[in-house]
């Protein structure tokens, strides 16, 4: 084959047009998920602080001794394992 045939056949071969295809897809969803990080990443962060100021200020309740409540039976809820 001459070099003009070999070119002819070169740019008729389709058969790495679908890898192009794949690799243009991939760029487009790696860079859809970057711009959505971007956007969301302040948002987040200050909800992230709410819930730590919230959990900061909260307090404990004492509960007592749990185990010597009873669930009306007169036996500890806790060895009522069976029901």
């Amino acid at each position: 084959m001459t070099f003009f045939a070999n070119i002819k056949t070169f740019a008729a071969d389709e058969s790495g047009a679908v890898t192009v295809d794949w690799v243009v897809l991939t760029a487009a969803i790696v860079g859809l998920g970057i711009a959505v990080v971007a956007s969301v990443r302040s948002g987040v962060g200050n909800v992230a602080g709410e819930i730590r100021g919230s959990l900061e200020s909260a307090s404990v309740t004492d509960l007592g001794n749990l185990t010597t409540q009873t669930g009306g039976t007169g036996a500890s809820v806790f060895d009522r394992a069976s029901d």
